[in-house]
């Protein structure tokens, strides 16, 4: 076996510079990611491979459950078709349906929320 492999003193791989490192020295200031990437929370790429695997995923469950995208799109035209109908009393159904949406969409939310607040105190 080699030394450089099991050297606990070592302050980073073998190979590696203390300038290869990612953090930001006096030398070269820490760089903001541009506004796109910020807004995304990642380069467009790797957001847009995310977003493809998580759809994949999501797709094939809702297939599984037998929820068709046409359904969807029906579903959608019905609700504009009652609301248009229904006049005042629709507002009421709407807000049903905000309500259920939020039973399911606050409660992820919160935890998604409490999970990037918990990694952003475990960093540095």
């Amino acid at each position: 076996m080699s030394e450089r492999f099991t050297d606990p003193a070592s302050p980073s791989p073998p190979g590696w510079s203390a300038a290869a490192s990612s953090q930001p020295t006096a030398a070269s200031p820490a760089r903001r990611p541009d506004p796109l990437t910020r807004f995304l929370g990642g380069s467009p790429g790797s957001v847009a491979l995310r977003l493809f695997l998580v759809s994949m995923v999501v797709g094939a469950l809702f297939m599984w459950l037998g929820v068709r995208p046409a359904d969807l799109l029906r579903g959608f035209s019905d609700f504009v078709d009652s609301v248009s109908r229904l006049g005042f009393s629709a507002i009421w159904e709407a807000l049903n349906y905000a309500l259920v949406g939020a039973a399911v969409v606050v409660p992820i939310w919160l935890v998604l929320r409490l999970l990037d607040m918990r990694s952003n105190r475990d960093a540095p």
